[in-house]
């Protein structure tokens, strides 16, 4: 059984269980009707994925991995907030007047800073240190720069990443603010697995350990059918992952370089409503 399945049955199962709920508050997010989006959440949520025994690509329901890697790689490598640059139109609702999200993202990620070792942006730096540097205990990245805040679409929910190198294993953290279990709950877990993955690989060592830690992880009132109908599913088998061994260059990469095999996943047809 896919342990990602297992991390997710039993993280929303004490979602519904032990969550607060907030119907009697106002709240910010509604959906396209303009109604409320209430939510149950759980705070301080911390799931664990050993990359060493399984990639966490969910089967309860198919998680379009291609798709979640293009948008990592349109933050992470191309350092874009252009949304004619991604491939999929996740972020359209979002988009301004000129196409893009704002100084959100991406933009942060391009911006370049100056060290003692030369001139970096967010990524390039993580880059050096872990070829450099892979003791430091300093290796981490942050896209909520408040004084942006105000020009941003939408203020970043993965905001940050620490990376530590543990003998040969690239270890990370990944910081959420926000969590939609339904919608985005895998699709983040399979990126920054990637990404951990790929920054492994371009520094001469083994994905170890992705730590996702969420401070408020939610199911929102809509999906809760949802999530209960995908809950009496049993898992499948987790499918095997691999990376173009040949690749040493982060910003080689793309969607396609990744090869999944065996993946099976329940079929879910119903449309998931997005709050905005």
């Amino acid at each position: 059984m896919s342990y990602a399945d297992q991390v997710y049955i039993e993280t929303c199962k004490r979602i519904l269980r032990e969550g607060v709920r907030d119907d009697e508050l106002p709240v910010r997010p509604h959906w396209e009707d303009g109604t409320p989006a209430h939510t149950v959440k759980l705070f301080g949520v911390v799931n664990r994925y050993d990359l060493q025994k399984e990639f966490p690509l969910m089967t309860l329901r198919r998680t379009y991995y291609k798709s979640a890697i293009d948008e990592l790689l349109w933050i992470w490598q191309k350092k874009s907030n252009r949304v004619a640059e991604l491939g999929s139109h996740v972020w359209d609702a979002w988009a301004d007047e000129n196409g893009t999200i704002g100084k959100a993202y991406g933009y942060q990620l391009g911006i370049k800073h100056h060290y003692p070792e030369g001139e970096f942006d967010q990524v390039d730096r993580v880059l050096y240190d872990l070829k450099h540097n892979p003791q430091s205990r300093r290796i981490l990245t942050n896209l909520y720069n408040h004084a942006d805040l105000s020009e941003m679409a939408l203020y970043p929910c993965a905001y940050s990443m620490t990376f530590n190198v543990s003998g040969k294993r690239l270890n990370a953290i990944l910081n959420q603010r926000s969590q939609d279990m339904l919608a985005a709950n895998n699709w983040n877990v399979v990126q920054y697995a990637a990404l951990v993955c790929m920054f492994a690989q371009v520094s001469g060592l083994v994905p170890g350990e992705l730590v996702h830690v969420i401070a408020d992880c939610h199911i929102y009132d809509r999906h809760i059918p949802l999530v209960e109908q995908m809950l009496t599913k049993e898992p499948l088998p987790a499918p095997r992952v691999t990376l173009d061994p040949t690749i040493t260059d982060f910003y080689a990469f793309t969607k396609n370089s990744f090869t999944v095999e065996n993946y099976r996943y329940h079929p879910f047809e119903e449309k998931i409503p997005v709050a905005i």
